[in-house]
């Protein structure tokens, strides 16, 4: 059980303008931000956390917006798209409508795994996708955002199966399975699916096996890394203990603050982290009503906070005195 994975944590990625990509999120996908602060090993940089309405881990998609960088390309060995779970079909109906009012590229609804899906980008070309929950048993998923704009209902509630695309399908089969304990349970066409934990949405990953496609490179539009659950302090050291023994480099522990973590490339170009599930984001600074209003530090940094705000450009991200109608299409 130390070395048991139990879905999926968080996914990480890298955006062109922290401040459009809160609106996208806020306004759009109607997903809460539970936390505005700082890269805390580039503090110029947002990190961005939007997740369920509590913050809960395994809801969770951040984002920095590294001053100056590339736009990315997709391709092979990389992080490729995100998903999210919404509760039912009909909620995959609603976002259809949804994101034809609001202009967002999206594609026809289709069926994946038995699921019905529906594959969407936004502004950089992050690649997304919405997961129905209908026909789906495994991983629990979070709670709706209550005084967003999407109807509870319909509301996303948590991250989905991660998609990654692969050269050497044998060698990510065997970090899947062999090093980190998941197991393989479908495959259609070039898609081969993996669980973890008790599985379904929220404990997935998707292999694209694709040897044709040149590498992809990250940038703004690419996820920088995809983190799994783990429990507690005492499953990541044994995880720490486990690379160590496979001879595997690794970060080692770090104190994220609002979770611990453990960092390594266990196959080229593809960043994997564990992290614990909490403490999480409600904390000394913020509570539950204000999450993500105010620009959060962990106490490393809460001494040089003026030097932080001198440096960091201001976003507004109150919500508390905001009242967001429910929007129906």
């Amino acid at each position: 059980m130390e070395h048991h994975l139990l879905g999926i944590h968080h996914v990480t990625a890298i955006t062109s303008s922290a401040e459009k990509i809160y609106d996208f999120f806020t306004y759009v996908l109607g997903l809460r931000l539970v936390k505005k602060t700082i890269n805390q090993d580039d503090i110029h940089t947002y990190h961005l956390f939007f997740a369920d309405d509590k913050g809960s881990a395994g809801t969770d998609m951040t984002f920095f917006d590294f001053k100056g960088i590339q736009k990315g390309m997709h391709g092979n060995n990389e992080i490729t798209r995100t998903s999210f779970r919404v509760p039912n079909d009909a909620a995959i109906d609603y976002f259809v409508k949804r994101f034809i009012h609001y202009k967002v590229n999206h594609q026809p609804v289709k069926e994946v795994f038995g699921k019905k899906v529906l594959e969407f980008e936004d502004f950089d070309g992050q690649l997304y996708a919405l997961y129905s929950d209908e026909k789906n048993v495994g991983v629990k998923s979070g709670t709706p955002w209550l005084k967003g704009p999407v109807p509870n209902e319909f509301s996303i509630t948590g991250l989905g199966p991660i998609y990654l695309t692969v050269k050497n399908l044998e060698l990510m089969d065997y970090v899947l399975v062999d090093i980190l304990g998941m197991r393989k349970t479908g495959k259609e066409s070039n898609l081969h699916l993996y669980e973890m934990g008790e599985g379904g949405n929220g404990g997935s990953v998707i292999l694209v096996h694709n040897s044709l496609i040149i590498d992809g490179y990250q940038g703004y539009g690419t996820v920088h890394h995809v983190a799994f659950r783990v429990s507690d302090t005492n499953a990541l050291k044994s995880w720490i203990t486990k690379l160590t023994s496979l001879k595997i480099p690794h970060s080692g522990y770090v104190d994220r603050f609002y979770f611990e973590s453990l960092y390594s490339r266990i196959y080229p170009q593809i960043l994997f982290e564990f992290a614990t599930d909490g403490p999480g984001f409600i904390d000394d600074e913020e509570s539950y009503e204000v999450l993500g209003e105010k620009l959060a530090l962990p106490p490393r940094f809460r001494n040089h906070r003026d030097y932080v705000e001198k440096i960091v450009r201001p976003i507004d991200t109150v919500r508390s005195t905001k009242v967001f109608e429910k929007e129906y299409f």
